[in-house]
């Protein structure tokens, strides 16, 4: 079940879902671009399938980013695990990638060169209506909050930042955003 923060959180993404006795119904044709999936995870279907929901990538987080679904995704989908980075954004530990017993979530190395090289859970986009550094204010929390400046996020004049191909889709840049709504959010297709 959504907690009444992660509830505010996808009804600000522009009514994605409607609130039904206490949970969420989603609009399946938006549904793609709130599920975050852990770092290493498979592609969708395969990772329904080879997900045994054992929890421990939830677990072992951290940061405690991970999160499980409730019936509200419907039930192929129900306590498979997840990251709302406006609540909590993955650290890019690799942590959970270690533990999975069928590789639902492939083995990542915490090494720099392999997270940039296999890690896409999606990626950055920039509101330039919304953001504050592109309407007359220098900001550039993002970018400091970015784990791999100037190679996933660079910023121009006045700290406008612009997403490169390398990111990686951990949401530290949206969990910082200082602006409501977020200025900059992880979408998992682009």
């Amino acid at each position: 079940m959504l907690t009444r923060r992660e509830f505010i959180r996808l009804s600000a993404f522009g009514g994605a879902g409607i609130a039904l006795g206490g949970g969420l119904l989603l609009d399946r044709r938006r549904e793609r671009f709130l599920i975050i999936r852990p770092p290493g995870a498979l592609a969708e279907e395969r990772f329904l399938s080879s997900c045994v929901r054992c929890f421990k990538c939830g677990n072992i987080c951290p940061n405690t980013a991970i999160r499980f679904m409730g019936p509200e995704y419907g039930p192929a989908a129900m306590d498979t695990p997840y990251i709302l980075p406006r609540d909590q954004a993955c650290m890019l530990c690799m942590k959970c990638t270690q533990v999975c017993p069928t590789d639902a979530l492939q083995k990542i190395a915490d090494d720099p060169q392999e997270i940039l090289t296999r890690v896409r859970m999606g990626k950055a986009v920039v509101d330039e209506n919304l953001c504050y550094s592109y309407n007359g204010r220098t900001c550039g929390v993002c970018y400091r909050a970015c784990p791999y400046p100037d190679v996933a996020l660079k910023v121009k004049l006045f700290e406008q930042p612009v997403v490169l191909d390398k990111c990686v889709g951990c949401g530290l840049c949206e969990r910082v955003c200082i602006h409501i709504p977020q200025a900059i959010r992880i979408y998992t297709e682009v």
